[in-house]
């Protein structure tokens, strides 16, 4: 993983996430791009002046951010993007590649009712770069038990199995198959995907509504410090991704989440 992306948004404790990141590239030796986006007018005459304005103060916020965590030698780079941020992750990525994303949920807050909001859901809805989503305040530990959850074993592309095997072969984790079978599946997804069978010590089946609840069955008994899932048509959030925000009773875990996906080529 040689580049790691990390969007900064407006929470207070966002350097707490940053602080993650930087702990997780120690160990993989990566590289982190931190970015915000903003959306400021952009036309010809005082217009300009605006935009440049703003873009200085995003990035004021991005050093002050970067300044409250301990770099340990990291290289921290910055970015700011006029646009969306699923657009700015689109562009940066074309231009330098990102391997791996990690994001903050909504929240903490338990009375409040979204896992993912508008912005932390799109990133996961539009983009296809595998992103690690991570409880801000989590005290970043090496992964000993990772859960890899789905509903079907069929993968088009090994290859999307990429950042898991990094993690697995870095710390050798134990990595459990949980496959669910959820109404309407069929014999091909109970097949699965050799390279996923070669990485795994353990397979359990399980049949439930949906995916979320077969790993609220098996979660206390695999105790995982990991939660591994697809990003896929037919994959984890497949009833989720109509729509960018996610409910925390649709999904949600107080562990960091792993969201496979495979760029297009």
């Amino acid at each position: 993983m040689k580049h790691i992306l990390v969007p900064i948004g407006t929470s207070s404790e966002i350097h707490k996430l940053l602080q993650y990141a930087v702990d997780f590239a120690l160990d993989f030796q990566s590289q982190i791009l931190v970015m915000e986006a903003f959306n400021a007018p952009s036309a010809p005459g005082t217009l300009v002046n605006i935009s440049e304005k703003v873009a200085a103060q995003s990035k004021a916020h991005l050093q002050e951010v970067i300044s409250q965590v301990d770099a340990k030698g990291i290289s921290i780079k910055i970015a700011t993007y006029n646009g969306s941020v699923v657009e700015g992750i689109k562009a940066i990525d074309k231009e330098l590649g990102i391997d791996l994303i990690i994001m903050a949920p909504r929240t903490n807050d338990i009375k409040d009712v979204y896992y993912l909001g508008p912005t932390s859901g799109s990133i996961i809805k539009r983009t296809n770069v595998p992103t690690l989503i991570v409880p801000i305040g989590t005290q970043y530990s090496p992964f000993k038990n990772i859960l890899t959850a789905f509903k079907s074993g069929v993968l088009k592309r090994s290859r999307i199995l990429n950042p898991l095997i990094e993690i697995q072969k870095k710390f050798k984790a134990k990595i459990s198959l949980l496959l669910v079978k959820t109404p309407g599946y069929t014999d091909e997804d109970l097949k699965i995907n050799t390279a996923l069978m070669d990485i795994s010590s353990q397979l359990n089946m399980s049949d439930n509504a949906t995916t979320y609840l077969g790993v609220l069955e098996h979660f206390r008994s695999q105790k995982p410090d990991l939660l591994c899932v697809f990003r896929r048509k037919r994959g984890f959030f497949v009833n989720l991704w109509e729509k960018s925000t996610i409910l925390k009773s649709e999904f949600h875990v107080s562990i960091p989440v792993l969201v496979l996906s495979v760029k297009k080529d």
